[in-house]
């Protein structure tokens, strides 16, 4: 038998009161997902092992048969893969996010106060990493445009 398996990745929320205390889940219009519900089989699993971060990347290898607690690396090797750059083993990768931090000051006194960089063009991310990798990029340290925010840092050989 094959099977379609239909993940809702990030729904939890809390309540919000402009939404008269409902989660915007319970408050959204959900036909689709209602009629799913209806045919289907539905049920609660536990994604995410015990001591690890509760994150998409963790509870996605489970789904998918691994165990995270054996072959958990973090985001970026999957990353990394998404955007078909290839790892070698003794390869690291990092995510390297483009964010908005408030004020002008000393940097360790600045607040990051948006982690998508103002929802950032994928245009206008890859300009900017473009320009990371032509400052800081070497024969060891890469940079990779990616999508909008989400982008990617390879330490070749590793520490």
């Amino acid at each position: 038998m094959k099977y379609i398996v239909v993940l809702a990745d990030g729904m939890a929320d809390y309540p919000c009161p402009e939404l008269g205390g409902k989660t915007p889940l319970a408050y959204a219009q959900t036909p689709q997902m209602d009629g799913l519900a209806a045919r289907g089989t539905v049920g609660l699993v536990r994604t995410v092992p015990e001591g690890l971060p509760p994150g998409s990347d963790v509870a996605n290898l489970s789904v998918l048969g691994y165990d995270p607690r054996e072959c958990y690396t973090g985001r970026a090797p999957l990353e990394a893969a998404s955007m078909g750059v290839g790892l070698k083993p003794e390869d690291v990768a990092f995510r390297c996010n483009l964010v908005t931090l408030a004020g002008d000051g000393p940097y360790a006194a600045r607040v990051m106060v948006d982690y998508s960089a103002g929802e950032i063009s994928s245009a206008e991310a890859r300009e900017l990493i473009t320009a990371v990798q032509e400052r800081l990029g070497n024969e060891t340290i890469a940079f990779y445009p990616g999508v909008s925010y989400r982008h990617l840092m390879v330490w070749r050989g590793g520490p």
